[in-house]
């Protein structure tokens, strides 16, 4: 009972983690004694934010840049991935992309890129990183895949992101027909719906041009139930907790971090 929510030693992988939810995420694990490796589109980026976060919490973080809304780019992160590590306790398939446009012009290049890095990325990452997941699992201690969607695949969006939705609402659903089959492999896969947090995406929507540091979040924080955004103890929290013994027997599952946006 005493460490029913460890990730100790366990070996991690976080897409889109170089900013954002990502980012918490991945703080998150490595202050609680697992390995992690980030990756993003741009590799600069990715690399500060693994030196930063390894000194701020200690232990190791690794940057793997890549482009996960394509199959070469998965392809040579998988590839990658293989030549450090024999083993993945954990892939936290946060990587995502948004797209804003008025109905009557939205773009087909914005349908394709949202729908490729937010559904298409994560399915195949999942297939070519499974070997990895099967070498780490066991019928006591599973292998965790968990998928971050949104509130936005729940319910209707406040902003004419007309792919974003839908792709969130796919990606919850291919949760669950991933979590049926791999089950019975010893891997438990559930999902992650967040509403409002201090990222840029969202920063972007609100009329803060993507500038974290300068958008007022309390403002934003007030239209939400809960009174306030989101915390990287929050979301960092409940992704620990799926990746842990604590939820052993919670398979298939979204479950909202959201502050009651839903449910209110």
């Amino acid at each position: 009972m005493q460490d029913l929510f460890s990730v100790a030693g366990k070996v991690v992988v976080v897409t889109g983690g170089s900013r954002g939810i990502g980012e918490m995420i991945a703080a998150g694990f490595l202050a609680n004694g697992a390995k992690v490796y980030i990756s993003s589109r741009k590799a600069e980026a990715c690399d500060a934010t693994a030196q930063r976060l390894q000194a701020e919490f200690g232990g190791e973080c690794v940057s793997l840049p890549a482009d996960m809304s394509t199959l070469a780019g998965i392809q040579g992160f998988t590839d990658s991935f293989k030549a450090a590590e024999s083993r993945l306790d954990v892939l936290v398939n946060n990587a995502g992309v948004a797209w804003g446009a008025p109905l009557e012009e939205f773009p087909e290049v914005g349908w394709d890129k949202v729908m490729n890095t937010n559904v298409k990325g994560p399915f195949f990452l999942t297939q070519q990183l499974l070997p990895l997941l099967e070498a780490a699992a066991s019928f006591e201690t599973p292998a965790r895949v968990v998928n971050v969607g949104s509130i936005d695949g729940i319910k209707t969006p406040v902003f004419d992101n007309f792919s974003y939705g839908p792709s969130k609402a796919a990606i919850h659903h291919l949760t669950r027909v991933l979590a049926a089959h791999l089950i019975k492999r010893n891997i438990i896969v559930n999902g992650i719906a967040p509403g409002p947090f201090p990222t840029y995406m969202l920063s972007t929507g609100v009329g803060g041009g993507g500038d974290t540091h300068t958008t007022d979040w309390d403002a934003v924080g007030r239209a939400n139930p809960r009174g306030r955004v989101g915390t990287a103890e929050d979301i960092a929290g409940l992704a620990i907790f799926l990746s842990s013994r604590a939820s052993g027997f919670t398979v298939g599952d979204v479950i909202t971090c959201d502050g009651g946006s839903v449910v209110s």
